[in-house]
């Protein structure tokens, strides 16, 4: 695999499109068992989809609207922050993630897999990669997106997950497929998944197309930071480099 050092002379390598953040945990990327996958911002192109309702639950629910120039500050926050910038008392956050997850059931159609999601999944199961599943929305939802035949290469749906409900919900997949923490890595495309995966002590890698901000991500050292869908398989599967 092609590595060089990064620009900032730190020595972090760039590989194929993506950047290593951790040599160590990248040396050791064929002891992978699990990967655990998010699906909003990862999988799933559902931002576009946000933007254009999001305000309409503000008004409903009584928090500030997001205004076009609130949308950078946002991405770059943590959840902490986007809920104090937006003004999100945390006991109305379980009624809001309700009402999202109803609304998005009846808007599934709008929302597209990112251009290379169901190939990657099947490139990753081939690979003798178990797959599992972790998200905030419903397991019906889930699996509509996908589709049937994605669906089905994921041995393990964890959904329902809320705000700061990863970390348990990662600790009941590991426990279901019987594979330590050191044997799995979670990808996700928030800060909460690398906050998640290291209260675990699982390996972290974060895309860099989804909610949170590149420079957020970089921020909290993911052990991968991976900017293109077909880098994922090109990571967690040996003999994947590019010509």
């Amino acid at each position: 695999m092609r590595a060089c050092a990064g620009p900032d002379g730190s020595g972090r390598a760039r590989i194929n499109g993506y950047r290593r953040m951790r040599p160590a945990v990248y040396a050791s990327a064929m002891r992978y068992a699990l990967a655990i996958l998010d699906l909003d911002g990862t999988l799933a192109d559902s931002l576009p989809w946000f933007r254009a309702h999001v305000n309409d639950v503000a008004d409903r629910f009584g928090f500030r609207r997001i205004a076009e120039e609130d949308i950078g500050p946002l991405r770059r926050a943590d959840t902490r922050g986007i809920l104090a910038r937006l003004d999100v008392p945390r006991w109305k956050v379980p009624m809001i993630a309700r009402h999202m997850r109803r609304l998005k059931t009846a808007h599934l159609a709008e929302i597209a897999l990112f251009p290379g999601a169901g190939a990657m999944l099947r490139t990753l199961h081939a690979g003798g990669l178990r797959l599992a599943l972790v998200s905030s929305d419903l397991e019906a939802n889930a699996r509509a997106q996908l589709g049937e035949a994605n669906a089905a290469l994921i041995s393990d749906f964890a959904c329902g997950a809320s705000l700061f409900g990863k970390a348990a919900k990662f600790r009941r997949v590991l426990k279901r497929a019987g594979v330590p923490p050191a044997s799995a890595i979670a990808i996700g495309d928030e800060v909460r998944d690398i906050e998640a995966a290291r209260a675990v002590g699982l390996a972290c890698g974060a895309v860099t197309w989804g909610y949170a901000a590149r420079e957020a991500l970089i921020a909290l050292e993911p052990d991968l930071l991976i900017e293109r869908m077909e880098d994922i398989a090109r990571a967690l599967l040996p003999g994947r480099d590019s010509a």
